[in-house]
């Protein structure tokens, strides 16, 4: 057992308080040392639902891609670009490992490791492109996107399973535009404003994936993206990873285990559902595509 491992047993065993002030001293330590530590090499920003998850963990079991820290809170973001973006730089930076660590491994392992962390709001959330430019002008940006009919019902299931959503796919689907009534004025309005529908409810908006896409691809060069299909990421998860350690400019790392995470089962969709979704995605798909010049098989 790892001494990660260890931390997070005993850790799990704890009464609440306990975590929580262990938490606050560590981040409190992480905080006064944030000028040593390294920002991210590399940001997931989306797309939800669409293997970030899996993605993240799958990264993760390179030696040469840094777990966000401490090791043992095991968390893929700290949601800095959107609802804690009022902390401060320093405490982001305190999620990150120190430079003196990478040192250490680039050493050991004779490359230097890269840092990152993977939010799958970033690119839904309008704000974030310009906080991303401002602090990390030269990071890199990968996305993993899914057939937008596919997201929106595992987006649906996801909040169903977390107790947040009660209505009926479809009943979920027509109360989409009255749940988000008024919610981006707010936003645009207090950048403070975290918005839970924008980030809960939005099952069919979330899948009109080109007007998300086109401010990072004003913001950042496109030599500066990786664009992943899930589904080719779910069919040879090996081909995936060995593109996107490329891309970091990392070595092949072979995958110890490849499985879905936060896979979640659901009984079948609506074929009408389906089919009036299907419908409703195709022009959307079709921007996608001469945005990106690739074709993912998608209904367009």
């Amino acid at each position: 057992m790892s001494t990660a491992e260890l931390v997070a047993r005993v850790k799990n065993r704890s009464p609440r308080w306990a975590k929580d002030a262990a938490n606050g001293l560590t981040r409190a330590y992480a905080v006064r040392t944030a000028d040593r530590r390294h920002l991210p090499d590399f940001l997931i920003i989306g797309a939800k639902r669409a293997g970030t998850t899996s993605l993240w963990n799958y990264l993760l079991q390179s030696p040469l891609v840094m777990p966000m820290y401490p090791a043992s809170r095991g968390i893929k973001s700290p949601g800095y670009f959107y609802v804690n973006h009022h902390r401060g730089d320093d405490w982001y930076r305190s999620h990150f490992a120190t430079e003196q660590e990478l040192d250490r491994l680039e050493a050991a392992l004779g490359h230097r490791p890269v840092t990152g962390e993977a939010c799958p709001y970033y690119m839904y959330y309008e704000p974030t492109v310009e906080r991303v430019r401002a602090l990390l002008p030269d990071v890199k940006i990968i996305v993993s996107l899914r057939d937008p009919v596919r997201r929106a019902y595992s987006h649906y299931w996801e909040r169903v399973g977390a107790g947040t959503e009660h209505l009926g796919f479809e009943e979920a689907l027509a109360a989409e535009p009255e749940r988000l009534r008024g919610e981006r004025e707010k936003m645009a309005a207090d950048p403070g404003y975290y918005s839970r529908a924008h980030d809960f409810f939005t099952y069919r908006d979330r899948g009109i994936y080109a007007p998300q896409l086109e401010p990072w691809l004003e913001a950042f060069p496109r030599e500066r993206f990786l664009i992943v299909a899930a589904e080719d990421m779910y069919r040879d998860e090996q081909a995936a990873m060995d593109r996107v350690t490329a891309f970091l400019g990392l070595p092949p790392h072979p995958l110890r285990v490849a499985r879905r995470h936060n896979h979640l089962p659901a009984p079948p969709m609506n074929a009408d559902t389906r089919d009036e979704l299907v419908e409703f995605y195709r022009p959307h798909n079709r921007r996608l595509h001469t945005l990106l010049g690739t074709d993912f098989g998608w209904p367009a």
